[in-house]
């Protein structure tokens, strides 16, 4: 078990079951926004552990029903409402399985709650708008149960580095924004008439980039937009760029860091600088976070920032966020 005493007490009541059967496998689940966290999740647990992993989006968890998926395997589910139905189902597919499922979610007292053995709770800013400390969000959460999961099973314990640097986050958040903001009001304007915006990165900060392309460029602003991993860029996406597309790329500092710098370098060569955003890891006063977690916590400062960017492209198209979304939790889908 972790040392720390910092870890938050729903972190460490799973933790505790864990710890009397500790698990052969942990399949990461969730759908949209949420499956986002787990890429760099599992990014963690794999750079930190020999236990294997997967990562499904929940329906299809469920529709492909894993045979590895048992009474040795750990499911870590997550539903900022805990009401998502597909995420609600995997959970119910897991338990069937005889696997041990851990719920992560705003709402402790939700259906997804009901549906796993431990639920763990998280503050959201984005969908209530009030501010809050990123010590207390999903990314910090759901890194506690992984790294009390590794040294549960074994592995080193650095749960007291982690608690440290989630407590120097949110000042490294602030910090970002100060540097981001000269180059928000650049873009802003530019990328606000854009019809199309390709979001770029790979690591741990391709979640992201996912979660930034389909649930804001998409479902909340209506552009058109696609999450390329910085790799697969040069696997056909490629050949659309050109001095007009528009693109956002994050450079993080994990190891996988030399997979964005090449995609900078292309990007830069062949499109426009006007064009192409750039939110570079290296930029920033990350005073505070160790460096073994830098990797990993830099793209909550992306998404956080990018967030902000997005309000700013509302501002500019006219368009309202969260309360302009035409199906989502509108209609029977």
């Amino acid at each position: 078990m972790p040392t720390t005493k910092a870890f938050h007490p729903e972190v460490m009541a799973a933790l505790l079951a864990i710890e009397k059967a500790p698990p052969a496998r942990v399949f990461f689940v969730a759908c949209g926004g949420s499956l986002s966290i787990m890429y760099p999740a599992k990014f963690l647990l794999d750079q930190h552990s020999p236990i294997p992993s997967d990562l499904c989006n929940a329906a299809e968890f469920t529709a492909r029903a894993p045979k590895g998926v048992g009474e040795d395997s750990l499911v870590i589910l997550c539903s900022m409402t805990g009401t998502t139905k597909e995420t609600v189902a995997a959970a119910e597919f897991a338990r069937s399985r005889g696997s041990r499922t851990v719920g992560l979610t705003t709402e402790i007292s939700s259906a997804l709650t009901r549906a796993c053995d431990h639920a763990i709770s998280f503050e959201a800013p984005y969908t209530t708008g009030v501010p809050i400390d990123a010590k207390n969000s999903n990314y910090a959460r759901i890194y506690q149960l992984i790294l009390g999961l590794v040294s549960t099973t074994g592995g080193e314990d650095l749960s007291d580095k982690l608690m440290k640097s989630l407590s120097s986050l949110q000042p490294a958040i602030d910090r970002a924004h100060e540097v981001f903001a000269p180059m928000f009001a650049k873009y802003a304007p530019r990328f606000a008439n854009e019809e199309v915006i390709y979001t770029i990165a790979s690591g741990a900060s391709f979640g992201a980039a996912y979660s930034f392309s389909i649930c804001v460029l998409m479902e909340m602003q209506w552009i058109n937009s696609s999450a390329i991993h910085a790799n697969e860029f040069f696997h056909g996406p490629f050949e659309v760029l050109d001095k007009k597309r528009s693109f956002i790329l994050l450079k993080g500092c994990d190891t996988t860091r030399a997979l964005e710098d090449r995609a900078d370098e292309f990007l830069h060569r062949f499109g426009s600088e006007e064009n192409i955003l750039v939110l570079d890891a290296e930029t920033l006063d990350l005073s505070g976070i160790d460096e073994i977690f830098r990797g990993n916590l830099v793209p909550l400062i992306f998404f956080d920032a990018l967030w902000r960017f997005a309000y700013i492209l509302a501002d500019l198209r006219q368009h309202t966020m969260l309360h302009g979304r035409r199906y989502m939790k509108k209609i029977a889908y």
